[in-house]
């Protein structure tokens, strides 16, 4: 398999993980040792201002902390686009998928090397040990398809999952309309 940073993996509609129920998860890193990436669709109710107050005014819509994953939900990651990228590993920042990456929060917004036109903060990952996202992608657990930039940072995330199937055309966008409970039609 080769591998899938940059790219998404859409849950089936009937995987039977809760923790991933009609999520969209943005592949931060997979190599032969495992896999880490961000759900993309899971607003939390905490605003980013009350954790990262400096960095409120470059938060895209909704301008609140997403659920990353279950995964260290101590831990904080940011997603970034920058209109300009840097080399990678500039100023904190790492890119991914055109002009998105990720940014390290541990500086001041104001000292940034660069322009950055909107983050996303997540609290948390999904994560797999070696192996393991190859086999549930075998499973048919995953989807994977590539990503959008403007993915990680949709002002409506509660519709992304649908978006991102149907715009694959085909079958995947068939299964956008997948109702949320089969047995009650």
């Amino acid at each position: 398999m080769t591998f899938l940073k940059g790219r998404l993996l859409v849950a089936n509609p009937a995987m039977p993980d809760p923790n991933f129920h009609r999520t969209v998860v943005l592949m931060l890193a997979h190599q032969d040792d495992g896999a880490l990436g961000v759900v993309l669709n899971r607003p939390s109710d905490l605003d980013v201002d009350s954790p990262l107050p400096r960095w409120e005014r470059l938060v895209a819509d909704p301008p609140v902390v997403f659920v990353g994953g279950p995964v260290a939900p101590g831990a904080a990651i940011c997603l970034a686009r920058v209109p300009d990228p840097p080399a990678p590993g500039d100023g904190g920042w790492v890119p991914l998928v055109g002009e998105l990456g990720t940014l390290d929060l541990e500086g001041d917004p104001d000292d940034l090397a660069m322009s950055v036109d909107a983050i996303r903060v997540f609290a948390g990952y999904a994560g797999w040990g070696p192996g393991q996202l190859e086999g549930e992608i075998e499973a048919d657990a995953w989807f994977v398809v590539p990503a959008e930039a403007n993915d990680a940072l949709s002002g409506d995330p509660e519709q992304l999952w649908k978006r991102v199937l149907r715009r694959q055309g085909g079958t995947l966008a068939l299964l956008a309309a997948y109702p949320n409970e089969p047995t009650l039609n």
